[in-house]
């Protein structure tokens, strides 16, 4: 039985039901916490499943949405037909069907995540002609009780690529991908990152998990399911994952950096013409150096995501970009340059990276405001071009570079200065702005990490406090 059919009419999701003894159908989707929820159907009775399929369902939008208030809270959930696949973890043959939500006159829901990054890509394209991709970087520690001594140990900040047996986690890592493939998740690669970390009788190894470019639409549900995916699979294996963006404070933390890429009439316009970056491109890597202390709102949402910059484990702390440099906050990878011609149409091989955001992001709305920023540059060219030339760390030397947000609170200033820019053109709902605003200032945590210096047991604890978010 195939994981991923391929359908475009409800009656090919009947007749695939029935005639592969479908009991559970799956209602999922994706609210403001970018955690796969599930809504579950008996599938046994045809005219009940074609209701389904036709209506939908009515769900409690308060619990889903911290923009959308108890007394007007019901909002609908409506099947995606060609965005379904049978759940890999399910011993009852059961399909899962992704779905968005619709307000209560059956119009895309303003305030969820997903539609404030459909109007900011239909902006862009209205006025650029410019189709945003991005492939992102997944890195995760998986944790497991030590039993027994280990006869072939890692150390720390050395894992990286490493093989099994000094890779204890391949084969999850390995079943991971395999996973993705067989529910329509495209992966580029998967390997063992640099941190592992042995201590209080556990050990957590840190692996990577690298995604295919996509529209960002599409990017930011890839990345909701594959972190769904990666929890099952550690479960299956009895072993336990952290997304946190920081499991220790002497080790490596969890990033997601995206790799982004701009399609115009097939083409990739990061590239110019002879083979460098693009003056497109410096428009781009400019506007997003722009606003990159108030992208921190939506791609760094919890206190620990700033102590991962403040460690400098190959993660940025500064507002700057430069060529391969893992320190600079956008950095150009290595291209193939040597290959001559490599793009063919729509590819995306050749991208910047944007290094701030981890696997904590509210993936739907960091890429929205992305598209934001580069809207902003490609319309005020001459701004985002001195902003590339200003930052560039290569020619900037050691001029003083601006910090990013040293703390939730610092990026929640930041977005208030913003919030003008993003809620232009009705793209992000005023109450979307209030709301990230007043959950980040919410964690207090202004002068958290001046006030733990030197109490490392102190910091440990908060650590751990986050150690399963996401």
């Amino acid at each position: 039985m195939r994981q991923k059919p391929e359908f475009s009419e409800k009656r090919e999701i009947i007749k695939f039901i029935e005639e592969n003894d479908v009991k559970i159908l799956n209602l999922c989707h994706i609210p403001e916490n970018g955690r796969l929820k599930t809504l579950s159907f008996s599938a046994t009775n045809k005219e009940r499943v074609q209701e389904i399929l036709e209506f939908g369902e009515r769900v409690d939008g308060s619990n889903l949405f911290s923009y959308i208030e108890p007394d007007k809270s019901d909002v609908y959930i409506t099947p995606r037909i060609n965005r379904a696949f049978l759940n890999p973890f399910s011993a009852t043959p059961t399909l899962n069907i992704l779905c968005d939500y619709l307000d209560e006159n059956g119009k895309p829901l303003e305030v969820a995540p997903k539609n404030v990054l459909a109007r900011a890509e239909e902006r862009l394209y209205s006025s650029t002609g410019i189709v945003l991709k991005a492939l992102a970087e997944m890195e995760f520690y998986i944790i497991s009780k030590n039993e027994n001594e280990t006869l072939f140990p890692s150390f720390p900040d050395k894992n990286y690529h490493e093989s099994s047996p000094f890779a204890k986690f391949e084969d999850v890592r390995n079943e991971v991908l395999i996973t993705l493939a067989d529910i329509g998740i495209p992966t580029k690669y998967g390997h063992s990152e640099v941190g592992t970390v042995n201590r209080d009788g556990l050990t957590m190894e840190q692996h990577e998990i690298e995604l295919l470019p996509q529209r960002l639409t599409e990017m930011a549900e890839a990345i909701s399911i594959t972190k769904w995916v990666i929890r099952n699979v550690c479960a299956k294996h009895g072993v336990s994952v952290s997304f946190s963006p920081k499991v220790a404070l002497e080790h490596a933390g969890n990033g997601m950096h995206i790799h982004l890429c701009g399609i115009k009439n097939g083409k990739n316009i990061i590239v110019g013409r002879d083979g460098a970056l693009s003056e497109k491109a410096l428009k781009m890597i400019g506007g997003v150096l722009r606003f990159a202390r108030s992208l921190t709102a939506f791609g760094n949402t919890v206190p620990v995501s700033y102590l991962r910059f403040i460690s400098r484990k190959e993660s940025p702390m500064h507002v700057c970009w430069g060529s391969r440099n893992r320190l600079a906050l956008i950095r150009i990878p290595l291209w193939w340059s040597f290959k001559g011609k490599i793009e063919s149409k729509n590819s995306c091989r050749r991208t910047f990276e944007y290094r701030a955001p981890d696997p904590l992001a509210d993936a739907y709305l960091l890429f929205a405001g992305v598209t934001v920023a580069v809207d902003y540059a490609l319309k005020n060219s001459r701004e985002a071009l001195r902003i590339a030339e200003r930052l560039h760390v290569e020619k900037a030397g050691r001029k003083q570079k601006m910090l990013l947000p040293q703390s939730c609170f610092e990026s929640a200033e930041n977005l208030e200065r913003d919030r003008g820019f993003y809620e232009a053109h009705g793209i992000f709902p005023r109450k979307v702005i209030d709301k990230t605003v007043e959950r980040l200032k919410g964690y207090k945590d202004k002068d958290l990490w001046i006030r733990l210096a030197g109490k490392p047991s102190k910091i440990e604890e908060v650590l751990r406090h986050y150690l399963h978010y996401g």
